[in-house]
């Protein structure tokens, strides 16, 4: 969520050697030709104790990956399977990064240091353990906007670039090379679930299961602790697929190995923000049949959250786990009410369902766009001068008559803007174009600034 850290100290927490040898594989680093730091996000690292350090050093832990002091003393590729476009692999894996280091933020919840683009693992098959520097800088436009918009997501913590001319069959090449850290809550994922039932490893599973409940949602195993743990991801990737919605945002690759079970959105490859409510919109160029396309992702993650519940049927009856399963439609239902009034600035009001579909009607009737939406109509009213007097919109003026705005709505200066911020293909290929062509890093700071000033006009969502 957007929210300025409080300064933390550094706690390292290698709770994941529970967990081991089981689930990762001890690796090393790629010994890169150059480490020249181009991001390190200060904000988050605050949160966990790390602002403090030199740039130097920064580059040392975050490009040679030299251990963090009291932490891991070599990085772990983690192994899990999943569901590729409903298709199941048991051939993949962290193939190009690995479980850094893990320690507590200033709330006191365990999160990991992960990498992408480290080097070469065990499950690289027959990748170059590589990432693209634009690939690093997508994923830093990816996570400042999707915190700004309430979305629960994992943190770009450090990108550096790494000398080297990468060949890609999606981008022009040579193109340049990145390691990229991100600050994640857990790199543990459903795909872990899955591998261990495939591989009949009950006792792996039932530790799996202990760790995810106790450490990372705090809480203590009741009468039935799978069903449980199945009952908090219902929650919390029901209200993912809502911040999605509401955010306008596509994340285009949502597998069962890249859904976490704590709920956290992490790992951005071909996302994209889309500019209008349309349903059929898709991110990634290979999905043909547009199984994570924008009006479908609600049903993608409640079908990999069943996944989870497979995985978990060797520890428990079905009917408990088909219990907390039903839960999702009317937990998403819930969320996306909640979620659209904390954007639109109005205070919930009993059911919102009604107020919801009116303005979608009005977006995809008008070609309205998502962001211009929330920003005219921040308040629960269009702002003066707004054109809004189209019949489509009649609908909305109705249904959000009894809504109130919520105290503090437009005070932020970001309000009084002609424009809202955004965060469409065209600008992000346009900052891209300033560093590939230029070096011009003065584009993608100006991005992070803006949007963080967003982050504060919208303020925290409540939990």
């Amino acid at each position: 969520m957007s929210q300025t850290p409080q300064a933390a100290n550094y706690r390292p927490a290698t709770e994941i050697d529970t967990l081991m040898p089981d689930i990762g594989d001890p690796v090393t680093a790629a010994d890169f030709p150059q480490t020249l730091l181009r991001y390190r996000n200060d904000r988050a690292a605050a949160s966990v104790g790390l602002a403090g350090l030199s740039d130097d050093a920064w580059v040392a832990h975050f490009g040679r990956f030299a251990p963090l002091e009291g932490n891991l003393p070599r990085p772990l590729a983690l192994r899990y399977h999943g569901h590729q476009f409903r298709h199941y692999n048991p051939d993949i894996g962290d193939g190009r990064g690995f479980l850094f280091a893990q320690l507590r933020d200033d709330r006191g919840r365990l999160l990991d240091l992960g990498t992408k683009g480290s080097g070469q693992t065990p499950y690289s098959r027959f990748g170059d353990g590589r990432l693209t520097l634009k690939g690093g800088v997508r994923e830093i436009l990816a996570t400042e906007m999707l915190e700004a918009l309430g979305v629960n997501t994992s943190k770009t913590f450090s990108i550096i670039e790494t000398g080297e001319a990468l060949e890609r069959n999606d981008e022009p090449s040579p193109t340049r090379g990145a390691a990229m850290v991100r600050l994640s809550h857990s790199h543990i994922r459903i795909g872990t679930f899955q591998r261990a039932a495939f591989h009949d490893d009950n006792p792996l599973l039932e530790r799996l299961t202990d760790y995810a409940l106790t450490r990372l949602y705090a809480e203590t195993p009741g009468d039935n602790p799978p069903a449980q743990l199945l009952g908090r991801v219902v929650e919390r990737t029901a209200d993912l697929a809502a911040s999605y919605m509401v955010a306008g945002f596509v994340h285009g690759v949502l597998n069962s190995d890249n859904i976490n079970v704590t709920g956290e959105s992490f790992d951005y490859g071909p996302w994209r923000f889309t500019p209008l409510w349309d349903a059929n919109f898709t991110a990634a160029y290979f999905d043909h049949n547009g199984l994570y396309a924008f009006g479908r992702q609600a049903e993608a993650i409640h079908w990999d959250v069943a996944q989870l519940a497979v995985s978990l049927r060797p520890l428990t009856e079905a009917p408990p786990l088909i219990e907390q399963l039903e839960r999702f439609p009317t937990l998403y239902a819930e969320a996306m009410q909640r979620r659209f009034c904390w954007r639109l600035g109005v205070e919930p009001m009993g059911d919102s369902s009604a107020m919801i579909e009116a303005a979608v009607h009005g977006m995809v009737t008008t070609g309205t766009q998502i962001d211009r939406f929330f920003h005219d109509w921040r308040g629960g009213a269009p702002r003066e001068g707004a054109a809004y007097a189209d019949a489509a919109w009649a609908p909305l003026r109705e249904a959000i008559a009894g809504f109130t705005a919520a105290p503090g709505a437009r005070d932020h200066a970001y309000w009084t803007d002609d424009a809202p911020c955004s965060m469409h293909i065209e600008e992000v290929e346009a900052i891209w174009s300033a560093i590939d062509q230029k070096d011009d890093w003065t584009p993608l700071h100006a991005k992070v600034a803006a949007i963080r000033r967003m982050g504060e006009a919208l303020g925290a969502i409540a939990a």
